[in-house]
């Protein structure tokens, strides 16, 4: 096993350092939207599916990194909120899909476009960070 260096540490405080303050800005641009971080979480895991139907709560549990019932209380308060609604799956009754509300839609575009301006601002980090971590030749796993 290769001996851990100094660069080695500070490549990786540095990624942590970077990756903290974006969830830093990104909780504080959702809230500036009128959002929770969780429902901007949920809202992102609903459009981002992508899937030719809308998302089970299964399925946002599982974008979520949450517990089935956890995800299904986040669900409970963004419908009351107006950002989701819930529909029966067509082909079993017994599953619910949920998919955005028209305004939700909406907030998360806006959202989403300064986000990914803010993360092409950080794109030159990450970049330097890959070329340090490349130059150091450390295979993974070792």
């Amino acid at each position: 096993m290769q001996e851990l260096t100094q660069e080695d540490f500070t490549a990786l405080l540095a990624f942590r350092t970077g990756l903290r303050r974006f969830l830093r800005w990104s909780e504080g641009a959702a809230r500036g939207a009128g959002l929770t971080p969780a429902q901007h979480q949920l809202l992102l895991a609903v459009k981002g599916h992508g899937a030719a139907r809308p998302p089970t709560i299964g399925e946002l549990a599982g974008y979520l990194l949450l517990r089935h019932h956890s995800t299904v209380e986040l669900v409970n308060r963004a419908e009351s909120a107006g950002l989701v609604s819930r529909e029966r799956d067509r082909d079993d009754n017994r599953v619910i899909r949920v998919r955005l509300t028209a305004s939700a839609d909406g907030v998360l575009a806006e959202l989403s476009r300064v986000h990914l301006a803010e993360l092409r601002s950080l794109a030159p980090i990450f970049d330097r960070l890959n070329t340090e971590l490349r130059a150091l030749d450390v295979p993974p796993g070792d």
